[in-house]
């Protein structure tokens, strides 16, 4: 089993930047696929990104694109907008094989962790 803590949100002005963490414990030699995702009030669970955990190949929603930035460790968030605000929730997936925007398809997930960006 694997275990996920997130960590680093907070309260920023638009325009800010945040650093996110993930840690994960257990038995982390069976993760795959590491991804992020953020839920609005009122709104659907969102994909944020992703990364392949051994080959570390990346994965980003176009509304973040060119902003957020994605590690096996951490998500640096970077000029950030009120759309952005959200609880951010890290997974991780033990299949070899995913889709990698489809929280159906990650079977552990962290607690999330508030971000809030004021316009």
């Amino acid at each position: 089993q694997v275990q996920l803590v997130e960590s680093g949100g907070g309260l920023v002005q638009a325009g800010g930047s945040l650093r996110l963490s993930c840690a994960a414990s257990g038995r982390t030699f069976n993760i795959y696929y590491m991804g992020w995702f953020r839920q609005a009030p009122g709104k659907e669970r969102e994909f944020v990104t992703a990364i392949n955990w051994s080959g570390g190949r990346t994965y980003y929603a176009d509304s973040v694109k060119g902003r957020f930035t994605i590690s096996r460790n951490t998500l640096q968030m970077n000029s950030l907008k009120p759309e952005d605000t959200a609880v951010y929730y890290c997974a991780a997936s033990d299949q070899t094989w995913v889709v990698p925007d489809n929280p159906r398809h990650y079977a552990y997930w962290g607690q999330g962790t508030q971000v809030t960006v004021s316009s």
